[in-house]
């Protein structure tokens, strides 16, 4: 059986001379699940429970509650607690808009669909009539405004405009923006990922496996993470998840399964050019690859379940979402992709099927192998420059604003976004949607007469009163998101301080409680999250200095991506400013998923410096992932992109920022910042560990 020459990059010895003691442990499990009698069970099986599931039991299914996306414990969520309490608040108000398209209006003509009479401005180009929508939940609403819009649309006379806005509006817009958007998502991700496929493997047929894979892992993902998310939820857990949720675990899903395929399936192609018999090159693969596999499982698991510690329900949800899917990739990719590639020969791999003594590559090195011989010749310049490069790219952090207002959270912007913009050019600003004060106070009147004494007021009115509860609407001077808005509500705030079980709810109050625990989280989950990987990493290596260097290379990446990106959001993409939330979503995906190649390719060095020492072990290693990583890169990369054909800013900067990330880690740190590091250290890298060498 051959060995491979110096300068083949891709493995040093045959894979059954290096069956160590790990491996001989390992072995059983390993033959069960490729082995010729029993692969089958393993493949099927999986896929037969998982469509089972799909049929039978489905995903889990609820209603959006008002406090869904409300930091627990801060003034706005209190507010809306307070307001379910009240038997008329068992929906939202709407607004209706009519707009005369010429002139002015006559009021006469104007359908009357709310309580009272339409109220008209008075330059006479604008009315508004306000709708009570009784409703219990997010369809309900959704539901009750597109039967207010189609009254509308019967009953308006010629000449007018009339436009639904207002919170209930609103609220039915931002629904309306996910029909169909999972379908959409599912279907681009699959062409992304079949696409790229194709491309990595150049073979009509390999790219079918590692795709019916992964799709199968994504559907079964998403009925067990709302199967347990409700679970939680009616056991009283404050949890909660939506349709964001949802489309986010699927591409982290798509992402991270189709990088443990690619990682598998080049371990196994390198194998088949040794091994004769594909069974035992396919065990030797999966023995391998595990242990970096189930090491980025694990990393991510334990990141994502960070989140949990979050204020916000719908993140904490994300969290349990999010482990449940890499929970369901990682199986999927241990387990039923090998076992599904043992079912077929080597023909998989048409028309470049791989034979073993005919490796391909080995006159000449990998373009990474030297890549990286470049990167050795001077470690210490490259290192400068790739630093000086992300730094740069880095700056654009000092310029970062964050919030969105409620208008710039659209990438099309709707009915009710449009109609609340055109009425506050006839009314004041915050007459569409009202900020609320919901008291216990035994004196209303005096809470009234406090609120009615802040700059920026414009109007206040009890519009509800029962069981000790009143509320308060009050109409702001300033439009949605402005300075003078956030001063009048942090105003009304310090007004009714002294009033016992007084709270100051709404949008805009809303708001500016969003961004204080956007930033709470911030700070308390991303020092842990680097602290839990760091640990993950010293677990997986052995070692102290390697896992810090790839922490910082991590953030490095982050760092430098989120400038980069703030840079194309203010630039081409024309956004005002990041979601509260963004920064913590994409650090927490970018570490977690981030470290990963580095995670691959350091296991592989490790592996090859046992033999060779650190720096032949890194060039080998280099020579020998450079390839599929970078391929797994650009996958994770396209994939997390696909996250702007969903109609909502947060999610396209979400991806956008990810994207950046992963390419900047896959192409730049991982192949110069890592490698350049690690020569310069030597075989202090792995410190305190010392690899003996064979």
């Amino acid at each position: 059986m051959p060995t491979r020459h110096h300068e083949d990059d891709r493995t040093t010895t045959p894979a059954t001379a290096r069956r160590g003691p790990e491996e001989t442990r390992a072995g059983g499990v390993v033959r069960l699940i490729v082995g010729r009698r029993t692969g089958w069970v393993f493949a099927l099986l999986p896929i037969l429970i998982a469509g089972a599931l799909l049929a039978l039991v489905g995903e889990g299914q609820r209603d959006r509650m008002v406090t869904d996306d409300l930091p627990r414990g801060l003034d706005s969520t209190l507010a809306a607690q307070m307001a379910d309490e009240l038997p008329d608040e068992g929906g939202k108000t709407a607004i209706v808009l009519f707009t005369a398209d010429a002139g002015r209006l006559d009021a006469s003509t104007l359908p009357s669909v709310g309580v009272g009479k339409p109220i008209v401005s008075e330059d006479g180009t604008a009315a508004i009539e306000v709708v009570p929508i009784e409703s219990t939940s997010s369809t309900a609403n959704a539901d009750a405004v597109q039967k207010l819009r189609d009254t509308l649309a019967e009953k308006t006379p010629d000449g007018v405009t009339a436009q639904v806005t207002g919170p209930a509006g609103i609220e039915a817009d931002l629904a309306a923006v996910f029909d169909g958007a999972d379908i959409t998502l599912l279907a681009v991700t699959s062409l992304v990922v079949a696409l790229l496929l194709i491309v990595t493997y150049r073979s009509p047929v390999l790219w079918i496996v590692p795709l019916l894979v992964v799709g199968v892992a994504d559907r079964l993902a998403s009925v067990l993470a709302t199967r347990v998310l409700s679970a939680l939820s009616d056991g009283g857990v404050p949890i909660a998840w939506d349709e964001s949720t949802i489309g986010i675990l699927s591409v982290l899903v798509f992402g991270a399964g189709t990088n443990y395929a690619l990682l598998l399936i080049s371990r196994y192609r390198d194998e088949l050019h040794h091994v004769e018999d594909r069974r035992d090159a396919l065990a030797s693969a999966l023995r391998r690859t595990a242990e970096p596999v189930l090491c980025s499982a694990a990393t991510v698991v334990v990141g994502v379940l960070t989140l949990v510690l979050s204020l916000v329900p719908t993140t904490r949800g994300l969290g349990v979402a999010a482990a449940v899917g890499i929970v369901t990739a990682a199986f999927f990719g241990l387990v039923v992709l090998p076992a599904l590639l043992s079912l077929f020969g080597r023909w998989l791999f048409w028309p470049r099927v791989p034979h073993a003594g005919a490796a391909a590559g080995d006159a000449q090195p990998s373009v990474w192998r030297r890549v990286g011989d470049r990167v050795a010749a001077r470690p210490a310049a490259v290192a400068a420059a790739v630093l000086a490069v992300l730094a740069l790219c880095a700056t654009g952090l000092f310029k970062i604003e964050l919030g969105l207002d409620t208008s710039d959270q659209f990438l099309r912007t709707p009915e009710a976004i449009t109609a609340a913009d055109r009425l506050a050019e006839s009314f004041p600003a915050g007459y569409s949607d009202p900020t609320l004060v919901l008291t216990r106070s035994t004196d209303p009147d005096a809470v009234t007469a406090a609120v009615e004494g802040v700059d920026g007021v414009s109007s206040v009115q009890q519009s509800a009163q029962d069981g000790g509860i009143t509320e308060l609407q009050v109409v702001l001077d300033g439009g949605s998101g402005s300075q003078e808005a956030k001063d009048a509500v942090e105003g009304i705030r310090d007004a009714v301080a002294p009033y016992d079980d007084t709270h100051v709810g709404g949008s805009e109050a809303e708001a500016i409680d969003e961004a204080a625990g956007a930033a709470r989280d911030r700070a308390l989950l991303m020092p842990l999250i680097l602290c839990l990987v760091l640990v993950a990493l010293i677990l997986l290596l052995r070692a102290l200095v390697a896992p810090v260097v790839l922490v910082l290379a991590v953030v490095a990446s982050y760092g430098a991506a989120m400038g980069l990106s703030w840079w194309l959001f203010t630039g081409p993409l024309g956004f005002s400013a990041l979601d509260s939330g963004t920064p913590l979503m994409a650090f927490l995906f970018l570490v977690a998923l981030g470290v990963d190649y580095s995670i691959f390719l350091v296991t592989r060095a490790r592996e090859e410096a046992l033999a060779h020492g650190t720096r032949e072990g890194m060039l080998r290693a280099l020579g020998a992932t450079g390839g599929v990583i970078t391929s797994a890169g650009i996958l994770l990369a396209a994939v997390f992109a696909v996250l702007g054909v969903l109609p909502l800013v947060v999610l396209a900067q979400l991806g956008t920022i990810v994207c950046v990330g992963v390419l900047l880690d896959t192409l730049v740190v991982r192949t110069l910042l890592v490698p350049a590091v690690a020569f310069l250290l030597g075989d202090r890298f792995w410190w305190p560990r010392h690899l003996a060498r064979t």
